[in-house]
């Protein structure tokens, strides 16, 4: 009978306790929605910002023709069957992502690191690569086919590089394993070498930051482009039939044909450069598309963002223009001229943004941003936090909290002011990075002086509908582009 009533007596305290705690979690959340300002914070449910186990595909009704969707390179939209030991840790991402943004300092400071040169029979000491190392060159990929007949590849897009190219057979030295069939070029009626004299093989100087090779046996001229970890892709730079869509077919395309590739890319075959090189995508397809392309970035690795080339709906885009940026062509800057956090303009000098330039970038994934300006961001986010549980850092992100007791939470809203009067609201998934439930971190670092370039990464675009109109000098900005 005592026993009995020992565990009656369990039951109900745990009832109870039960009863209170959720009596307690519908307080809390109460408190924090009756003092959400929409005007100045985002609402957020921690379960939107977690990927799901499934894909979710776009719910865009009406696509361009000429569209492509966006799959993130780790997550179940891949596609890519990664071994789990082999699928990189938020540490090992964001770690590549700083040898990205080294990488792009070094090229728009003119900064020579290696010796520029391609030795001719694709010289595998020339560009010396660690083994296993994660690429530094996106995390987006999209699918197109080359050849005749077309084979389809999933290549990583990348406003921040110029050559396009996919690992070819026969891998005269070396290549990674990725999920598509290897493209043989043997088995293309539409392939052919560029020759090491012609013209075309001198712009691979530019668009690379090293001088071609030739190939004294066959007079094929040789690329070799080395990326900031030191992975790298050496091969013959060619000519294809690319294939967009069923109706968009380029004929005579550039890329180059890789015999020599080291770096991990998520399985993807290779890369589509989408920088502003003539022999880039976009100045290639200059004449069909007009150099206009835009995308949308999915929210999480769970859900499918889209890639389109031409004109698109612009309504309710707003324009900022390119400005220049000394060192490099390639990347597409911007005038960045203030920040707002919560509704506060962020006390800041003109010169803040002025002195190192701002480029937008589609590989970079943590927005990087002068030392001053990013102390600035964080004291002012801080004030907005306070009542949460503060986390250990990760990695380059040192302002992290710990929401594992929280169902929905508040954030200070955080919008970014470009020239042109144009104001561009980030998401909540575009503020923040999310290592666990118990490690979601503001999704800003800073450079290591304020004379760095200033790099608008691709955590911060998630979700906005990002225009490039790069012959009519600028770039578009809207809101829920991926819906």
């Amino acid at each position: 009978m005592s026993y009995f009533l020992l565990a009656s007596l369990f039951v109900l305290f745990f009832l109870c306790s039960f009863e209170k705690s959720l009596s307690f979690q519908t307080r809390r959340r109460e408190a924090i929605e009756s003092n959400h300002d929409p005007q100045y914070t985002h609402l957020v449910h921690l379960s939107s910002l977690l990927p799901s186990p499934t894909c979710t595909s776009s719910t865009k009704d009406s696509k361009p023709k000429a569209s492509l969707e966006v799959r993130h390179k780790h997550g179940p939209c891949s596609q890519h069957n990664e071994d789990k030991e082999k699928v990189p840790t938020h540490k090992d991402i964001l770690s590549e992502d700083q040898k990205r943004v080294n990488h792009i300092h070094s090229r728009l400071s003119k900064k020579k690191g290696h010796d520029n040169s391609v030795k001719e029979e694709l010289d595998s000491t020339t560009l010396p690569a660690k083994s296993g190392s994660l690429i530094g060159s996106g995390n987006y990929f999209v699918v197109v086919g080359i050849g005749s007949p077309k084979r389809d590849l999933s290549l990583i897009f990348d406003t921040g590089s110029d050559l396009t190219w996919t690992q070819c057979e026969p891998c005269a030295r070396s290549c990674y394993k990725q999920q598509d069939p290897i493209f043989d070029p043997s088995k293309s009626t539409s392939y052919s070498n560029i020759t090491c004299t012609s013209s075309l093989c001198t712009q691979l100087t530019s668009a690379t930051g090293n001088q071609p090779g030739c190939a004294s046996s066959t007079n094929a001229c040789i690329y070799g482009i080395q990326y900031g970890d030191s992975s790298f892709s050496v091969g013959y730079f060619s000519q294809e039939r690319l294939t967009v869509t069923p109706t968009d077919v380029i004929d005579n395309f550039l890329f180059g044909c890789g015999q020599n590739n080291q770096g991990l890319f998520g399985g993807s075959a290779g890369l589509l450069g989408l920088g502003r090189h003539p022999i880039s995508f976009v100045e290639q397809t200059s004449t069909k598309y007009k150099k206009l392309f835009a995308y949308c970035l999915p929210s999480t690795a769970s859900n499918v963002g889209y890639l389109t080339f031409g004109r698109v709906a612009d309504n309710y885009i707003k324009y900022t223009p390119l400005s220049t940026t000394s060192g490099s062509s390639s990347f597409y800057a911007l005038d960045l001229l203030g920040i707002n956090v919560g509704g506060t303009k962020l006390s800041l000098s003109s010169s803040t943004f002025s002195t190192g330039g701002t480029i937008i970038d589609s590989g970079t994934v943590i927005t990087r941003l002068p030392p001053t300006a990013y102390t600035a961001l964080r004291t002012e986010f801080q004030k907005g936090m306070s009542r949460y549980p503060k986390a250990s850092a990760l990695s380059i992100l040192d302002t992290c909290y710990d929401f594992s007791g929280y169902k929905v939470f508040a954030i200070p809203k955080i919008s970014f002011l470009f020239g042109g009067g144009v104001t561009v609201d980030l998401a909540a998934a575009g503020v923040l990075y999310v290592g666990s439930v118990k490690q979601v971190c503001l999704a800003f670092a800073a450079n290591g002086d304020d004379s760095d370039t200033t790099i608008f990464g691709n955590v911060q675009q998630k979700t906005l509908q990002v225009v490039y109109d790069a012959g009519g000098g600028k770039v578009g900005f809207g809101t829920g582009g991926c819906k």
